[in-house]
């Protein structure tokens, strides 16, 4: 049986919302629902957090999660890359286990909306087809060909992509998606290897809107609080 692991990465020193992966939302630290979610998925022969925060270690720890490094400072700065603190990661965990995963999946701690469905079912269509990497989008509210726009260096605004016949409705534009930042899966391989999201053979899971919040800000925080207390009237 194949082996996989699963990263939860948090930082102890968020921007948008101070604390945020153990800000309590519903009752319960942030980052518990995402730990919970991996344990239920039941795919995961070990469920590891990358954190600089004794806080959030000790939570993730009393809610199953393993902790066993401390993310360097390095790798707990403004300008570290996620991949790079993924991979490290990973590197860590086959040392310390002392073995070698097929896969890893991380789960991004601020994506709570998430099933755990959602995990199962990207990781089934990962296997299915064959791909080197999957990542997580919802349908996108703007559309590059219609009504996403951007500025150059003169000051001319015009549409992010265009099409040589043009768009006049948006049904009409090629489909795009927002990443949503839940899930990211990637074969060992490739993980070690590759230093980009976008390879030949990545692979597209689409999720609704309303699991694909990415708590970034106060605004998005208080917006998931208010889809749970919906789902649980």
């Amino acid at each position: 049986m194949a082996k996989v692991l699963c990263t939860i990465c948090a930082r102890g020193g968020s921007k948008g919302v101070k604390n945020k992966n153990i800000k309590l939302l519903g009752g319960k630290p942030l980052i518990a629902y995402t730990i919970e979610q991996a344990a239920q998925s039941g795919l995961f022969e070990h469920i590891v957090i990358s954190t600089d925060s004794d806080a959030i270690a000790q939570c993730a720890q009393e809610y199953g999660a393993e902790v066993f490094f401390k993310r360097s400072a390095e790798m707990a700065s403004d300008t570290a890359g996620k991949l790079d603190v993924i991979r490290d990661a990973f590197k860590r965990s086959e040392e310390y286990y002392g073995c070698t995963f097929d896969t890893l999946i991380d789960l991004d701690a601020t994506a709570p909306l998430r099933s755990v469905q959602d995990i199962v079912d990207s990781y089934r269509q990962f296997l299915r087809d064959d791909n080197d990497n999957l990542i997580t989008a919802m349908p996108s509210r703007r559309s590059p060909y219609f009504n996403l726009v951007e500025v150059d260096a003169s000051g001319k605004v015009a549409l992010s992509k265009k099409l040589s016949d043009g768009v006049v409705r948006r049904q009409d534009a090629p489909k795009s998606y927002d990443m949503n930042a839940s899930i990211y899966i990637w074969k060992r391989d490739v993980i070690l290897n590759e230093n980009t999201l976008f390879l030949e053979k990545t692979g597209l899971y689409v999720m609704p809107e309303e699991r694909s919040i990415d708590i970034d800000t106060e605004l998005d925080f208080e917006f998931v609080e208010f889809l749970m207390r919906k789902q649980n009237d």
